[in-house]
């Protein structure tokens, strides 16, 4: 599964794997709502690469919440930020390997090999360097994780401003259970309004789509 919201990259990247696996089946995703729907439909993914920044979330909130809601599918971040703190990052949030943009198609394959194998892609070796997320880090990753996917996508769209009714309509689904799903949110969040939420939100890295 490849999720980016640059429709160029992602065929690119396509066209790269398909060469490499011919028997392999491969899924595209735009943002993280679709990621979400996909996951939620197909019975095996076996691999996702994952852009760092894309509608739906920013930075590893994503990241976040796919490892708590599909444990099972490993993650495999790709960004052009490719420094060593972003990809330090990306491992202790949880993410099977980190892939720069600028990668070569065989440190793509290589990446996707060892991480089918069970293994961790870390050829700089920075999980040795005992590098841990601090308290807030945590802490923002533990509110991430709670929400459901429904929560997560709901959060996405209060994020936007849209009205009860309005996300709803968005998620075809009830008024009532929009307002359940939000209440949930504002317990999670510790938040008692729409503004506070929005603003927890934000800080988490969750954005409108």
């Amino acid at each position: 599964m490849i999720a980016d919201d640059h429709p160029l990259f992602r065929q690119a990247l396509s066209s790269t794997l398909a060469n490499h696996y011919p028997a392999s089946c491969i899924y595209e995703a735009q943002d993280i709502a679709s990621l979400q729907q996909q996951l939620s439909l197909l019975s095996q993914v076996d691999v996702v690469l994952l852009d760092l920044n894309m509608p739906g979330c920013i930075g590893f909130a994503g990241l976040i919440h796919i490892n708590a809601n599909y444990p099972q599918v490993p993650v495999i971040m790709i960004s052009a930020d490719d420094s060593q703190a972003m990809m330090a990052k990306a491992l202790t949030n949880g993410a099977a390997g980190f892939i720069s943009k600028t990668s070569s198609a065989e440190t793509i394959y290589n990446a996707i090999d060892t991480i089918m194998l069970g293994d961790i892609w870390d050829p700089d070796k920075l999980l040795q360097k005992n590098l841990e997320p601090n308290e807030i880090d945590e802490q923002n990753a533990r509110l991430i994780a709670s929400l459901t996917p429904m929560q997560f996508k709901v959060a996405s769209l209060l994020i936007n401003g849209l009205l009860n009714k309005q996300i709803a309509a968005e998620l075809s689904v009830t008024e009532a259970t929009v307002k359940a799903h939000i209440t949930s949110i504002f317990r999670k969040l510790d938040v008692s309004s729409r503004t506070q939420a929005v603003l927890v939100l934000d800080k988490l890295g969750i954005c409108g789509q």
